[in-house]
């Protein structure tokens, strides 16, 4: 469940992302592909690495609770987010 919250969440972190930086965004269908690799990445790298969301999961016996949705849906937008800067940025080195 977690990680189709992260995925959904990557997504809407990438649109958002490409509609704030207009020179990064992918469209719509790119944005959202970007995104949600980036948010599924994301937050199983936090995860991995015992980040905030790792902490209140953990703390809450691995179960789906407030905290732990919020921690989920937080990373998986940051990660959606991220990964669309990163690759809006080197789409555009390779047009020039």
């Amino acid at each position: 469940m977690e990680l189709i919250i992260s995925l959904i969440s990557g997504a809407v972190g990438g649109n958002v992302a490409g509609g704030l930086m207009k020179n990064f965004s992918l469209g719509t269908v790119g944005n959202s592909v970007a995104g949600v690799v980036g948010g599924g990445l994301g937050s199983s790298v936090l995860g991995m690495m015992g980040g905030p969301a790792a902490d209140v999961a953990e703390a809450a016996g691995g179960g789906m609770d407030i905290g732990s949705l919020l921690g989920t849906v937080a990373t998986g937008g940051v990660g959606g987010g991220v990964l669309l800067a990163v690759v809006g940025v080197i789409k555009n080195m390779m047009a020039k």
